[in-house]
Parts: C-alpha cells; structure tokens; sequence
C-alpha cells in the first residue's frame, strides 16, 4: 500500500470520525484475557481519529497512539484522554527505545510496509508483550441490498473490497495476518477471533461510511459523487450492517 494512499485519509479526518464505527468494549476484554493480566502500556499503530485509541484510554492503559496525518492527529486530539501521548510518525520511522506491554494495529496494519514489519513489532514489545490487529469489513446484511448497492456501484468502481496483503483466501480458516505471524519466529501463541457487531445505519450515515473507505477515495472528485448518488438511490432509508471484528493476536516469543 503506498503511503500517499494511506494519507489520503487526512483529506477526510472529520467523516472519518463521524462516520466510522468505534470499538466495543469486548475488543478490550479479548485482548486482557488474552494478555493474562491488566494491560498498562501500549503504542498504537496508525491511530487515525482515536476509535480505538479511546477504547484502551477508557480501560486504564496509557496508549502512545503514533499517525502520520496531521489532520488525522488533529482530529484525535479533539477527544484526547489525559492517558494519550500521540506521536506524529508513521510506524517505520518510530524510533526503538520504549518497550510496550501491547502494540497493536486497528484497521491500519496493511498500509504498514511488509519489510522489517514484524521485528519493529517485536523491537517495540516488552518481553511476552502482546501484540493484537483487529478490524473486518462493514458490509451490507441484506444480500438483496447489496446487489443492488454493487449494481449501482458498478459504473464507477467494481469493487471496494481491499484484498488480503498476503492473498489469503477470503474463505481461509486463517486470515491475514495471523497468516504472517504464525510463520514468523518473532511471535508465538498466534490466535485469530471474532467479536460479533450488527450496526443499524440511516443511509445517508452509510453513503458516509462508503466516503472513508480508499477505493472510493481513489476515484476522481466527480466520478466519486456519482457513485455515492447512485448507491444513496439503491438503498432503503435504514440499512442493516454487518461489521464483525476479526482480532488477531500473538505473544512475543523468547529473544
């Protein structure tokens, strides 16, 4: 994934905010049942607007939430926990020093460089440190809405899916990237889970959505608009979403 790319979502910090669905708290459960113990510090990868960065503030950890977007980071700050130090870097520029009790990614690991990636993971993680990657696609649960929301679409985009970085099938046991981590020597106890998340959207709240995710942002100016028209006329005034959260997470194995 290019960084240009990744950036491109600076241009949309706000919708992004308004529009992007948070995290539950069960997210922060799987990943303290999963650590053994209360999590105390952790540097988040890609931090965006602070979906998830709030989540873990909430529950006691001291989060270093790490963003290579300005406008992004300014957005973050709006709703900034006194337990949040940011830090305006994209991962492969973070400096080795601090070590973390978890590192962790939301919905931001494939825009990381594959090079090196998971020994700077490993750099960053205390001793059996935790790290953990979540995220999953927000899709329509009415197959009759979809169908009609992908022939609208059609014209403009033909798909708005992002594929699997390692081309793992989408129907594989193990997804990316516990696909990664399970081959890496670096980590061990890899496990993949789903915390379970059905949304209930206006459309326009959708169509909203649709204008955060980069294949859309890909599109010229116009030719985005008239794919957001022509979904906004396929859907219902309420759409079910189904948007469950695929969690990823392995230990720091022995150095």
């Amino acid at each position: 994934m290019s960084a240009a790319r990744a950036l491109s979502f600076g241009a949309i910090a706000e919708a992004y905010e308004r529009y992007r669905p948070g995290y539950p708290d069960e997210l922060a459960a799987v990943v303290t049942a999963y650590a053994g113990g209360p999590v105390r510090t952790a540097l988040e990868i890609g931090a965006g607007t602070g979906k998830a960065t709030r989540l873990f503030a909430r529950h006691g950890v001291a989060v270093t939430a790490t963003e290579p977007d300005a406008a992004m980071l300014a957005e973050l700050g709006k709703h900034l926990a006194g337990n949040v130090t940011t830090v305006r870097a994209a991962f492969e520029d973070l400096e080795p020093g601090q070590a973390y009790g978890l590192v962790y990614a939301a919905a931001a690991l494939h825009w990381t460089r594959p090079e090196g990636r998971w020994s700077r993971v490993a750099a960053l993680l205390e001793p059996e440190g935790v790290f953990a990657s979540f995220g999953g696609p927000v899709q329509l649960a009415d197959p009759a809405v979809e169908e009609s929301v992908r022939a609208a679409r059609a014209p403009f985009l033909e798909s708005d899916d992002i594929p699997s970085p390692d081309g793992t099938a989408p129907d594989a046991e193990l997804q990316w990237p516990g696909t990664e981590l399970q081959r890496s020597p670096l980590f061990v106890d890899v496990r993949q889970t789903v915390v379970p998340r059905r949304l209930t959207m206006r459309a326009p709240e959708y169509v909203g959505y649709l204008s955060t995710v980069s294949a859309y942002l890909q599109l010229p100016r116009s030719t985005r608009q008239q794919a957001y028209d022509a979904i906004t006329r396929a859907l219902p005034e309420t759409v079910e979403i189904d948007a469950d959260i695929i969690v990823h997470l392995a230990r720091r194995g022995p150095a």
